[in-house]
């Protein structure tokens, strides 16, 4: 029997122990799908905070419950550690660490580099390695099989190497981990068939590509796929409200057609791990190969330009109220990137906050799902600060309110009770069926 059929059959009769690296917003509800399949699991992060909290029986992230992490620790199926020599003891090891952009929006794999290099010391025949990090196509051929075959064992015959891009979509109920489609690409046709083995053991639906390239652009192509649509409605909406339409209305309208037409919608810029990021992957490595990806590089220009957009259209109606955004006390509804979500990775909001702040604006925030922010490294001068209470005093004491996250939490009527102006970045009054005083709400 090859190792590819007995790692298979322990896969089949979940024998095998799964390693998950990097217990995020990726790695955790994986975690939890490969436990409630049956299966052992050992969670590795270099995060202490992370692996205490997980050890404490403790979810870190909103939308997942301590229930359920409590009760896979607690009978032993989910061993939260830091300790990378525990990598020896499984039988898959499925990478989830960040794939970020340098201050050059170029690729920064450090991350994925270091944990590979974690890894190898520790692995061993009978194992195969998954990569879900969003990443450039030839990054698991270029970057993670020398470093594997450096060890001596071979990919395809002694262990077993796979890309397989994560579709996660935090806060989304409709679709968890487990059953959204997972597209698998292996270095060599053995690689395919554990790696297949590996997810259909978990995931409803396995989608199988005939190479790790594949997989990997098939994930740079969805996320580039919204930025670029999304980049096209914002730029129209631009258009739009110099032509006095409301681009909400437009939008519905198109809707009605039942075919050839998806709607997106504008908002005050991008925000997530993926959509402001991923395309530059491959815009970099198009360049190796003399490619100028234009429809990516435009759309992230008109993208990055909406916080300025906003911010124009805040002066603007703070200017109509004979008001300067010099010494105005401005508060912010929503700081995470996306509604319902406690996840603020490269929210918009924080533009507008840096933004407005510079032009000596008094900023607060608002936002039940994140009621401080924690140390990041882009925007560390607002580490520590605290969400306002909700409260009709606080609220009318601000000069203006920018809705820049419509979470189905906020008290959209109260607010237009107590506010004297508005900036709707999501169409969130609208939406709601409400009917503002004159004047009172601006879209922006």
């Amino acid at each position: 029997m090859t190792q590819a059929d007995k790692l298979i059959e322990k896969i089949g009769d979940q024998s095998a122990v799964v390693g998950i690296v990097g217990l995020g917003y990726v790695g955790l509800p994986l975690v939890l799908g490969f436990v409630d399949r049956g299966f052992r699991v050992i969670g590795l992060d270099i995060d202490e905070g992370k692996v205490k909290a997980l050890q404490g029986g403790e979810s870190y992230i909103e939308h997942i419950p301590g229930e359920s992490i409590r009760e896979a620790v607690e009978d032993g199926r989910l061993e939260p550690t830091s300790d990378f020599s525990e990598a020896s003891r499984a039988d898959a090891l499925i990478m989830c660490v960040p794939t970020p952009l340098d201050d050059h929006n170029e690729p920064d794999l450090s991350f994925v580099v270091g944990t590979i290099k974690g890894l190898v010391p520790h692995l061993r025949v009978g194992q195969i390695v998954s990569l879900e990090s969003t990443t450039y196509p030839g990054t698991t051929e270029e970057e993670l099989r020398p470093r594997i075959e450096g060890t001596g064992l071979t990919v395809g015959e002694d262990l077993f190497l796979v890309y397989s891009p994560e579709r996660e979509d935090p806060g989304n109920p409709n679709f968890s981990a487990t059953i959204i489609p997972k597209v698998v690409g292996g270095t060599t046709a053995n690689c395919a068939r554990v790696g297949q083995a590996l997810y259909q053991a978990v995931i409803s639906q396995v989608v199988p590509v005939r190479s790790t390239q594949i997989a990997e652009f098939s994930k740079l192509l969805e996320n580039i796929y919204r930025a670029v649509n999304i980049g096209l409605v914002n730029e129209l909406k631009v258009a739009a409200d110099h032509m006095g339409i409301d681009i909400w209305e437009v939008i519905e309208a198109a809707s009605t057609k039942p075919f050839g037409f998806k709607a997106f919608y504008p908002g005050p810029g991008l925000g997530g791990h993926c959509i402001p990021i991923d395309p530059f992957y491959l815009t970099w490595k198009a360049r190796e190969y003399g490619v100028h990806t234009r429809f990516i590089e435009l759309a992230g220009e008109i993208n990055n330009s909406m916080p300025r957009w906003v911010v124009q259209r805040t002066m603007e109606a703070l200017n109509d109220r004979v008001k300067s955004v010099k010494g105005s006390r401005i508060l912010l509804m929503g700081l995470a990137y996306k509604e319902d979500v406690d996840d603020m990775r490269e929210s918009p909001a924080f533009d507008l906050m840096d933004q407005l702040a510079e032009l000596g604006a008094e900023i607060s925030y608002y936002d039940p799902h994140i009621p401080e922010i924690l140390p990041t490294r882009e925007h560390a001068r607002w580490t520590g600060t605290r969400s306002v209470t909700w409260h009709p005093e606080t609220i009318a004491a601000f000069d203006c309110i920018v809705i820049a996250t419509n979470h189905r939490a906020f008290d959209l009527e109260g607010l237009l009770e107590h506010a004297d102006l508005v900036i709707d970045t999501r169409n969130a009054i609208a939406g709601a069926g409400l009917t503002p005083g004159k004047g009172q709400v601006v879209k922006a």
